[in-house]
């Protein structure tokens, strides 16, 4: 018997939230103590990078790319902006993703999540040679279906709702995502992640969309101060489940079993995390200290700067450390070269030299 499209039922569903009870109080609390960590720092937005470009990887290898976090890195220096074979289309997505966290961001300091707000953030996830075929930033006007590589729809593990549905289901979301009356924003985008998903509103990128929303829409309701809640580590490991998870969800309506994942996955995460942010910001605090042996009053504008992008070249960390003398930039990142601090790893290359500031990649890794 052939599948028929999937189109959910309207949110929110009707459910006993007790058996998450628990599990909601012991995951605010680590989201608190990483959120407190974070505002310590001396400067926030020098974690911020680091974590959306390892967050903007995983949610792109989810999807199939490639690219390791040292070639990121590497492309990230040299500011690559062709798209000449798959490494480098691998990069421009993960690029996207990236800058779609940063938009995001700039845009809910205007207005709340919406329809438009979440297309024009697809919009910047496929403006890539791979993407621009797929209708960025619209909806799909097509049935789409789930299956392995070469599957027909008859052999599909799932189809998604039909297109004509899209603009209603998708209006209810919109109006869930800005209930405040819902038990918990932690449960709430559990909930409204899988209803992303089921509705598949888009012809591409809609995994991409889907895990990108979860740490906007909890920057939207305070629960950070920062978008920064990245779970697509701990779904790449537990993929399996994680499908898994979202099916029963559709088949069975078996909702609690999902939030404890999802409550999970932002457990799991944000406490790794956390360690995370402890540890650069240990080396942070050291390294500071440690700026008057280089001698110069542009040392801590490098530092700042390295631990944004943690792989550079000259260009591209010019912008950044805001050392305009290009002569000075150069005698300030050999004195950092001459203490350990970053690594020349272009050694045979006497023009368009690369740094690389390992004891951040370590951490960030």
């Amino acid at each position: 018997m052939a599948k028929k499209p999937f189109n959910p039922p309207f949110l929110p569903p009707n459910l006993d939230y007790s058996p998450v009870f628990g599990k909601i109080i012991k995951t605010r609390e680590i989201i608190a103590r990483y959120d407190e960590a974070v505002k310590r720092l001396l400067n926030p937005e020098i974690i911020q990078r680091s974590f959306a470009t390892k967050e903007a990887l995983l949610s792109s290898r989810i999807e199939g790319t490639q690219a390791t976090l040292d070639e990121v890195l590497l492309y990230d220096a040299k500011d690559l902006k062709s798209e000449e074979n798959e490494k480098e289309k691998d990069y421009q997505e993960i690029f996207n993703y990236r800058l779609a966290i940063k938009r995001g961001k700039e845009l809910l300091e205007k207005r709340p999540i919406s329809e438009n707000l979440i297309k024009e953030l697809h919009k910047i996830l496929l403006n890539s040679s791979r993407g621009k075929n797929k209708n960025p930033g619209e909806f799909r006007q097509n049935q789409v279906f789930i299956g392995p590589y070469g599957a027909t729809i008859e052999q599909a593990t799932f189809i998604p709702a039909e297109p004509q549905n899209i603009i209603g289901l998708f209006s209810n979301l919109e109006k869930y995502l800005n209930d405040k009356e819902e038990i918990d924003p932690l449960v709430q985008i559990a909930i409204a992640h899988y209803q992303f998903e089921s509705i598949h509103p888009f012809m591409d990128g809609n995994g991409r969309v889907g895990r990108l929303l979860v740490p906007l829409f909890l920057y939207e309701n305070k629960v950070t101060s920062h978008p920064n809640i990245y779970i697509s580590e701990f779904l790449e490991e537990h993929r399996d489940v994680y499908y898994e998870l979202l099916k029963n969800v559709s088949e069975k309506e078996d909702w609690i079993p999902w939030i404890n994942f999802f409550l999970d996955a932002v457990y799991e995460q944000t406490s790794k995390t956390f360690e995370r942010v402890e540890k650069i910001e240990k080396l942070y605090r050291s390294l500071k200290e440690s700026m008057p042996k280089v001698g110069s009053i542009y040392a801590n504008s490098l530092l700042d700067a390295i631990f944004v992008k943690p792989t550079f070249m000259v260009k591209t960390i010019k912008e950044i450390s805001g050392i305009s003398n290009t002569q000075t930039l150069y005698s300030v990142i050999e004195k950092f070269v001459d203490l350990k601090i970053i690594k020349d790893i272009t050694p045979g290359s006497a023009r368009s030299k690369i740094y690389a500031f390992p004891a951040l990649r370590n951490i960030i890794r």
